[in-house]
């Protein structure tokens, strides 16, 4: 080129110089390239766009991690990101080596990284040799940051000796990546192998266990607690002859031992081979050092935490009581899993009590936390519990004892800093005839599934969570489980792990409920699998907080008229029925009322006929409790099968005031209940008691059924 002439155009200079030219913008996920670069990545030699995912897929795994952290570290210290990238075709064949050289920025605003650089071809260098231990970004430094913090990252995150070691076989380090690897540990005076990673069944020769005393690399980094470099086969063979028939055949030609040392202690050795020569020079020694460092503490945090997850997952199970004789007529199983965050501890429990007769009581419970201390508390409140049963006295009388007792633990210590509380539910069943005595305390409510798969919350009374009030008081309430129904009692971890609030989790378990059809043990074993099973992170709740808690779980089936009777519908009556009082002192339980009608015609063919019923269900409650001084009574069933089934709906009171049609003006708040039962309803009626009357009301569910007036 002559003085004065023109320089020549950027395109022309990157062409004859074989050098490409991309763009990447990460908030968009396109790639960028030009004809040289398309050529390069194994493409047509023309201008082209690639998303994320094509380009990716036209590199090596290794190498796109690393340029990962090498962009990360680039754009902190204002460089270049240099890094050389292996080109792989369809088949995922390396077709070339490149060397990327790009400017990265990150835009706070997108979150996103853009990136301009050039591509161009380079030699592959021999692995092991200067060339290949020497990056070809010219930033040996860089990588091998960026290395060591992913590293990091990664094994501070594993919680288990498994993670790990899958972490630790996992690990690409820039230039020198081993193929083998192996964590050794030590028992006495005997070695011991923790993990392998990259050799077959058939090569345990040299991982089996030995003693300390053996001339053997591992055992003397563990005797010595200083690291054994050995670079060739010939280094192997002269330094340690008596094994070196053992690894002779496993195809490594070179080997680091490196301790694994905590807190001043040598705990093990870490082994890395390679199937290529590599010198070790101090560069090297210097990541594998660290790397060992950083395993070292990633296993001792695994062993602690595993060996406290023993203890306590050991200490609370023995804690839990095994479900005894079987019982004439009846089925019981339950399930306990315990959280998987913490010391994996807590004050959930179930128990199961013989009575005088044969009567037994169930109790299920969860004292506050998730420690040492509530398990202690929880132990201590069991054996109460069963004391005060097994003494003769009424649930209420069972509650009330217990509640005074927890109390005198927590509050009555002036010394004490940690006041606690407990939520119970107590469940007396006399199996003759199916009658549950049911007393809560601050629990959720039980849920009962009927023999045609039909699920009702049951609503009970109940008091303040024991230990709060000595003085509390537990009403009881008499729940009847017919042939084929189950009894579910569970603590809040059933319903609310997984971010679920107490409304969406609720529905989770009873779809299960519904939806089960085989035994008693496998619908326990189905519960939990809902909430920490696979399936479980398809039914994310709404919160954003995963919250684990203990879960419990208590199931009570009453077998059906025939000989072993366990699946839903063995034997099932074609009638399922629901019974609540409501008080005068309770118009809440209103509302109640409705939600179990609701649930007792969850598969109703008219969702206006559903409608209508809870209507006149609430016109004929509110009337007792308005218009006369007596509870109410509510008694639904539905009889038939699916598609001509009847509802009978039926409210009766003590009070001998019979209701009558009344004709209330435009303006009058009242007086329209009868009106209204007589348009909605199929029939119905009133009935005068021996004491008190019953008002009831039916609807059909077959199509065209003509509404037919009072009954006569």
């Amino acid at each position: 080129m002559r003085t004065g002439e023109p320089l020549p155009a950027v395109e022309e200079v990157l062409t004859a110089l074989a050098t490409g030219v991309w763009q990447w913008d990460t908030a968009d996920g396109l790639v960028t390239v030009d004809a040289e670069a398309a050529r390069l990545l194994g493409l047509p030699a023309e201008p082209t766009s690639l998303t994320e995912a094509q380009a990716r897929s036209r590199l090596h795994p290794v190498d796109w991690n690393e340029i990962t952290g090498v962009v990360q570290l680039a754009v902190a210290e204002g460089t270049l990101a240099e890094v050389r990238i292996r080109i792989m075709d369809e088949r995922g064949r390396v077709i070339r080596t490149v060397r990327s050289r790009s400017k990265p920025s990150y835009d706070p605003a997108k979150k996103s990284f853009q990136l301009t650089g050039t591509l161009q071809e380079v030699t592959e260098p021999v692995p092991g040799t200067p060339a290949g231990r020497t990056a070809v970004t010219g930033d040996w430094r860089r990588s091998r940051e960026a290395f060591l913090l992913d590293a990091g990252r990664a094994l501070a995150e594993a919680r288990s000796t498994e993670e790990v070691l899958r972490v630790a076989a996992g690990l690409a380090m820039p230039g020198f990546t081993p193929d083998g690897l192996a964590v050794f540990g030590s028992e006495g005076d005997r070695l011991t192998i923790v993990g392998l990673h990259g050799y077959q069944p058939g090569d345990g020769d040299p991982f089996a266990p030995m003693p300390l005393d053996t001339d053997y690399p591992a055992t003397e980094v563990i005797r010595s607690g200083r690291a054994v470099y050995l670079s060739s086969p010939a280094a192997y063979k002269t330094r340690y002859p008596a094994v070196w028939p053992l690894v002779e055949n496993l195809g490594r030609q070179s080997w680091a031992f490196l301790p694994l040392t905590v807190a001043g202690r040598t705990r093990g050795a870490w082994m890395a081979s390679f199937a290529y020569p590599v010198a070790f020079t101090p560069d090297e020694r210097s990541i594998l050092t660290t790397v060992a460092r950083m395993l070292a503490q990633a296993l001792s945090r695994a062993e602690v935490a595993e060996s406290e997850r023993a203890l306590t997952d050991g200490l609370q199970r023995s804690m839990l009581p095994m479900l005894g004789p079987e019982i004439p007529g009846m089925t019981v199983a339950a399930r306990y899993v315990p959280t998987g965050g913490g010391l994996q501890v807590g004050g959930d429990w179930y128990d199961m009590i013989p009575l005088p007769g044969s009567r037994f009581a169930l109790v299920i419970g969860d004292v506050q936390g998730h420690d040492v201390r509530a398990a202690g508390l929880m132990g201590q409140l069991r054996i109460a519990l069963r004391a005060y049963a097994s003494e003769g006295h009424r649930p209420d009388a069972v509650l009330s004892r217990a509640s005074r007792f927890l109390h005198g633990m927590t509050y009555d210590d002036p010394e004490a800093t940690d006041l606690r509380f407990a939520t119970c539910l107590y469940v007396e069943a006399d199996p003759a005839t199916g009658v549950l005595e049911v007393a809560r305390a601050g629990h959720p409510d039980p849920a009962i599934r009927m023999a045609d798969g039909t699920v009702l919350a049951k609503r009970t009374d109940g008091g303040l969570p024991l230990g709060i009030d000595p003085d509390a008081d537990y009403p009881t309430t008499r729940v009847v489980l017919d042939p084929g129904e189950t009894l579910m009692l569970c603590t809040d971890g059933l319903i609310e792990t997984g971010g679920h609030d107490f409304e969406t989790g609720w529905k989770r378990v009873r779809t299960i409920l519904e939806t089960h059809t085989g035994d008693l043990e496998g619908l326990a074993d189905a519960l939990v699998q809902a909430v920490h099973g696979p399936s479980s992170h398809h039914t994310t709740g709404p919160l954003a907080d995963r919250r684990e808690d203990d879960i419990a779980v208590l199931l009570l089936r009453r077998q059906g008229a025939g000989p072993d009777v366990e699946g839903p519908v063995a034997e099932a009556p074609a009638i399922r029925r629901t019974l609540l009082s409501v008080a005068q002192a309770q118009p809440e339980r209103v509302a109640v009322a409705r939600q179990q009608l609701r649930e007792l015609l969850h598969d109703w063919a008219s969702a206006d006929q559903v409608d209508s019923a809870v209507l006149l269900l609430s016109e004929m409650l509110t009337n007792v409790l308005v218009h006369t001084d007596a509870d109410a009574l509510l008694h639904a069933e539905v009889r038939g099968p699916a598609g001509e089934r009847r509802m009978r709906v039926q409210v009766t009171d003590t009070s001998d005031d019979l209701p009558h049609k009344r004709r209330p003006g435009e303006l009058a708040s009242s007086g329209r209940g009868l009106l209204l039962i007589e348009m909605l309803a199929d029939l119905w009626g009133v009935d005068p008691q021996g004491e008190g009357k019953s008002i009831w009301f039916e609807l059909y569910e077959s199509s065209g059924a003509e509404p037919s007036g009072a009954a006569e």
